[in-house]
C-alpha cells in the first residue's frame, strides 16, 4: 500500500494518527504530510531527539530511560503511549534508535525500536536490526518500517518482513 493508500484507509476508518520520532527526526510525519489532504488524518508529530524531550513532550519516565536507555522497546512503548494520549488520536507510532555512525557492543548502529499504540489495544513493540548501512539508509529504512506498521494496524495485518 502506498502512503496515499494508508491515508485513504485511515480516512475511511476515521482514524487520526500521531508520530513520536527520535532517530528519524520527523521523517514519518513528513512522508505522511507530503500527500495533499493528509491534514484530515495526521494530527501531529513529536520529534523528541533528546531524553529531556521524550520526558517533557511524551511523558516517558526518567526511570525507564535510566533502566533501559533511550534505544529500547520500553522507551518506544512509552513514546507511543504518550503520543496516543497527548495527541488524543486513535493510532500512534514511535521510533527510537541508533542511526549511526557508531553504536556500542550492546546497542549497535542500525538498531531501531518501534512502538505502535492503538486505542483499546495493547501497545506492540519490536526491535529491528537494520545493520550498519549508514545513517541515511538506517533512517529511511526506519521510516519505511514505521509506515508499514501503521499500514498493518489499519488493515490488522503485521508488516511484511
Amino acid at each position: 500500500m502506498s502512503v496515499a493508500g494508508l491515508l485513504a484507509r485511515a480516512r475511511q476508518q476515521r482514524t487520526r494518527i500521531a508520530t513520536a520520532e527520535s532517530c528519524t527526526g520527523g521523517m514519518v510525519a513528513a512522508a505522511l504530510t507530503e500527500i495533499p489532504g493528509s491534514s484530515d488524518v495526521v494530527e501531529c508529530g513529536f520529534v523528541t531527539y533528546s531524553n529531556a524531550a521524550k520526558e517533557t513532550m511524551l511523558g516517558v519516565r526518567r526511570a525507564t530511560l535510566e533502566a533501559h536507555g533511550a534505544v529500547s522497546e520500553e522507551v518506544a512503548r512509552e513514546m507511543a503511549e504518550g503520543a496516543l494520549n497527548r495527541a488524543g488520536v486513535q493510532l500512534a507510532v514511535s521510533i527510537t534508535g541508533i542511526a549511526g555512525p557508531g553504536g556500542s557492543e550492546f546497542k549497535p548502529e542500525g538498531r531501531v525500536c518501534f512502538g505502535l499504540a492503538r486505542r483499546d489495544r495493547p501497545v506492540v513493540t519490536e526491535t529491528v536490526e537494520f545493520g550498519a548501512r549508514g545513517r541515511s539508509a538506517v533512517r529511511e529504512a526506519a521510516r519505511d518500517h514505521a509506515l508499514a506498521l501503521l499500514e498493518g494496524a489499519l488493515t490488522d495485518q503485521p508488516p511484511a518482513p
